[in-house]
């Protein structure tokens, strides 16, 4: 066999940034708990263009990968490579999200320094782009040193892409918002092994399609991704798992923004539950979906034969007047608790999301409809959002078009801190409802009160209780959203952000020694104090018929007398609209039978 011969190289070198923390310093875990997808797709992508020698049989194309999440970047080391390679190379800051976008500037600058070139993509990138008549000061900004923006998805754009900067002529933009990509014969996501590691637990990630039917008016997804859905097929999705079975591999996130509209979710589920089933191929994973999945026939059954041990679900609220003014008619309060328990009855976890802060909202409604939440839905896992116009979203864009107030720090556009005005509330009083929605919802009492619905439905209550460690854990000792954290903070003293002084190793270390010690110690007891309640619960038989109105099967009553049903006007008119519907059908369905 004769080798190819290789005279030059172009490096890569994919870097997915974090962002900061209230000081100024770069999140960052030994081990972080979400993959970055992205860095996955760019990842088999460009791996892919190498294989293909897109520029030039003499060309070798290194690629190196960085999720900041859980790796440090090494910065001189880049710039050493690139100054022996004269340069040749690219520097790609992928998925770059709004609020990771004051870092991948921070780590972009450093290049262009010294002249190497960087391309900056992601949902801030092509939000922006899709959604503004104009470039805003950060995108300006980026171009005006040098940086190339890159709107859209790579697919079927990587050789050109490599082309241009191989030969010095990127575009300042390229804007591929008008031309999405199918998902077809493209090559999957993939990372090497040693970076999937680098997870809490080794988890793979795909996204089995992208785009989403739906207009709610807080998405981002739907400006860049389209609405019109694309897929991959199950042939594709059992090459992600055997590729990653071959490296150990059994867990994975299906990134999909929401997998029950997937057209192919049937075929694809067969093909997961046969390679479990007959192939003795491990295949566990958590997805995306909407509030009426379990409308679909087959839906949830199929989904546990397929692997499936989380679910994640936008419950947003329990107000129909505020989930109609973000155009998310296709949740129904009324289908919330049913839906819930037929997770349950499949004994698959449930992690929802709940957004604070829509017009309606004031701080004593938002506690009273948590408390609602608590008392009347089985929902595992709840977190929470406080409402964001997100660059790239319907309501960012109208608020900028009518130039209202919205914080001009992008690094607070993680969902957390409040960064426009609310018709009714103060800032303070927002901010402030957040951090104790958190403190209501998982009270010791109600821990208790999720561990037995769960152990009564056959739920796997180590993963539970993990999850609840997770997810309030994170908040209640990090200050973080869980979707940001991960396990044993790493802190770095040398990256912080630009615009904040360094701090003298004599102030630096003894407050990381303080950190760490206020941090392990009251999560320890916390622990400590949740295997308690887990014990507690299954050492007690009659746990095993725990009811309470929350999981009691929805025919056998309580519709009438639930709280949530009647907390506001709107909800109220909501339920008895369909009702209507529903004794409108029947009355059809009567009609339309034989008389004998």
């Amino acid at each position: 066999m004769v080798q190819q011969s290789v005279s030059s190289k172009f490096h890569v070198e994919l870097i997915k940034p974090s962002h900061y923390d209230q000081d100024g310093y770069v999140i960052q875990w030994w081990k972080s708990w979400i993959p970055s997808n992205s860095l996955a797709v760019l990842y088999g992508l460009i791996q892919d263009a190498a294989q293909r020698n897109v520029l030039g049989q003499d060309v070798e194309i290194k690629i190196s990968a960085y999720d900041e999440t859980n790796t440090r970047i090494p910065i001189k080391r880049i710039l050493k490579r690139f100054r022996k390679n004269n340069n040749r190379g690219l520097i790609c800051m992928v998925g770059v999200q709004s609020n990771q976008y004051p870092r991948a500037m921070a780590i972009s600058r450093e290049f262009r320094d010294a002249d190497i070139q960087v391309a900056i993509g992601g949902f801030h990138t092509g939000g922006c782009i899709s959604m503004l008549p104009e470039l805003p000061p950060e995108l300006q900004e980026a171009i005006d040193q040098g940086i190339t923006l890159f709107a859209g998805e790579l697919e079927g754009r990587v050789e050109n892409l490599l082309q241009d900067a191989d030969n010095g002529r990127l575009k300042p933009i390229y804007n591929c918002l008008n031309d999405l990509p199918d998902l077809q014969d493209v090559p999957v996501p993939y990372l090497p092994e040693k970076h999937i590691r680098r997870y809490v637990k080794a988890l793979g990630s795909f996204d089995a399609g992208r785009g989403c039917p739906f207009s709610c008016s807080f998405c981002t997804i739907i400006n860049v991704q389209g609405h019109k859905s694309r897929f991959r097929d199950a042939d594709e999705v059992e090459d992600i798992v055997r590729t990653h079975h071959a490296m150990g591999i059994d867990s994975y996130f299906i990134t999909d923004d929401n997998f029950a509209r997937n057209k192919k979710w049937e075929e694809i589920f067969d093909r997961l539950a046969y390679l479990r089933e007959e192939q003795g191929i491990d295949v566990y994973f958590v997805m995306q979906v909407d509030t009426l999945c379990h409308t679909i026939p087959n839906f949830l059954l199929k989904a546990q034969r397929a692997g499936c041990r989380f679910v994640y679900i936008g419950l947003e609220n329990i107000n129909p007047d505020s989930l109609k003014g973000v155009s998310k008619r296709q949740n129904k309060i009324s289908e919330y608790r049913k839906m819930l328990q037929a997770w349950h009855d499949v004994r698959i976890t449930s992690y929802c999301g709940y957004i604070l802060g829509f017009p309606n909202d004031s701080p004593e409604s938002m506690e009273r409809e948590i408390r609602i939440v608590q008392k009347e839905l089985p929902v595992d896992i709840l977190e929470f959002f406080i409402l964001t116009p997100l660059p790239g979203s319907a309501d960012h864009r109208e608020k900028y078009l009518k130039g209202e107030w919205m914080d001009p720090d992008l690094n607070k556009y993680d969902l957390e801190y409040v960064v426009s005005d609310h018709p009714t509330m103060t800032r303070e009083e927002w901010q402030d409802m957040y951090y104790r929605a958190w403190h209501i919802y998982y009270s010791w009492e109600h821990i208790e009160t999720i561990i037995k619905r769960a152990f009564a439905a056959n739920i796997f209550l180590p993963r539970l209780v993990s999850l609840i460690f997770e997810y309030y854990g994170s908040y209640r000792f990090e200050n973080l959203h869980p979707l940001q954290a991960g396990i044993f903070r790493r802190k770095s003293r040398h990256t912080r952000r630009p615009e904040q002084p360094r701090e003298s190793i004599f102030v630096y270390y003894p407050k990381r020694i303080w950190d760490a010690v206020t941090t392990v110690v009251p999560a320890t007891f916390f622990l400590a104090r949740l295997l308690f309640i887990w014990w507690k619960v299954i050492r007690k038989p009659e746990n095993k018929n725990y009811r309470d109105i929350a999981n009691t099967p929805v025919d056998e009553g309580h519709e009438d007398v639930l709280e949530m049903f009647e907390a506001s006007e709107a909800a109220r008119n909501f339920v008895e609209k369909e009702k209507s519907k529903k004794e409108a059908i029947a009355a059809a369905r009567e009609k339309a039978l034989p008389k004998h």
